[in-house]
């Protein structure tokens, strides 16, 4: 005669379900809606004590969220995001321009990316600032999510017809947007758009970018120029090295709903105006 079985709870799914941020209302509709998942569905609880790896604290590895690029998870949980470039010393005895390398953070200091410039030694000290480049953008797991691309252009206002663009890929060869420079005497101005060259937010920057003590902020707008949706920020990080030195510290703002592609992008037009406006001050 079999024992009868204790009664046991009806199973349920692990972890509580995800919600995403959807879209953001200021724009066209470039948001993904996001279905809550359960762990058969395939949920992956986001590891919460995660050990500093070589000294460095990286931001907790958030669920796999479904019609988002991997690896752009991270974007779904910030409104902020701190871009800190390192310091190279044999740029600075030699005087010779290396590779950028930048640490992408969060609000908490916690590293969510890691970019790496992709350029060889000659077009780098030939071509300066307006060099083209690959830049390589790398989470936690060691793998590449984005991938920014500039080709080589004219970076003089007085020349409208060879403007500068950016394009951004998340994964590596998978297109999801541009930053495409807007002609303009005066004001350094560039424009969003999405993966099929739609037309998304509108950025805006001061006329003249040298200021002492203070930030130097880019504004991103709505396509009418009328809503402010977030703001790229060149921080001041003091006097000797702003003077002898090209490193340089962005800050970057956005809604916490805007669409986790528009994030990606965003952050390419980071790099965008720091070879613009910037690369240029330790050379």
């Amino acid at each position: 005669m079999q024992e009868p079985q204790p009664a046991t709870a009806p199973e349920m799914p692990y972890g509580s379900p995800q919600q995403v941020p959807g879209t953001y209302q200021g724009a066209v509709n470039y948001g993904f809606q996001a279905q809550p998942m359960g762990h058969p569905g395939g949920f992956v609880p986001p590891v919460q004590n995660q050990p500093p790896m070589n000294g460095v604290m990286w931001m907790p590895i958030p669920p796999s969220i479904p019609n988002c690029p991997p690896g752009l998870e991270y974007l779904t949980q910030i409104d902020q995001i701190l871009i800190h470039q390192q310091l190279e010393l044999l740029e600075i005895v030699t005087g010779f321009e290396t590779s950028n390398k930048y640490e992408i953070k969060n609000s908490l200091g916690q590293r969510v990316y890691f970019a790496a410039e992709d350029t060889d030694c000659l077009t780098r000290n030939c071509c300066g600032q307006s060099r083209p480049f690959t830049i390589h953008i790398t989470d936690n797991l060691g793998r590449e999510v984005i991938t920014l691309q500039r080709p080589l252009r004219c970076v003089s206002c007085c020349c409208p017809c060879c403007l500068q663009e950016l394009e951004v890929q998340s994964p590596p060869g998978i297109t999801v947007g541009y930053v495409i420079q807007n002609w303009h005497p005066c004001l350094p101005k560039f424009t969003i758009q999405d993966e099929k060259k739609n037309d998304v937010l509108k950025i805006a920057g001061p006329c003249i970018m040298c200021r002492c003590c203070e930030d130097i902020n880019f504004e991103v707008q709505s396509l009418d120029e009328t809503c402010a949706v977030g703001r790229i920020s060149k921080q001041w990080t003091g006097l000797v090295r702003e003077m002898f030195t090209d490193t340089d510290n962005f800050g970057i703002s956005f809604p916490m709903d805007l669409d986790v592609k528009m994030k990606a992008v965003m952050i390419g037009a980071c790099f965008l105006i720091d070879f613009m406006f910037f690369e240029y001050s330790g050379n």
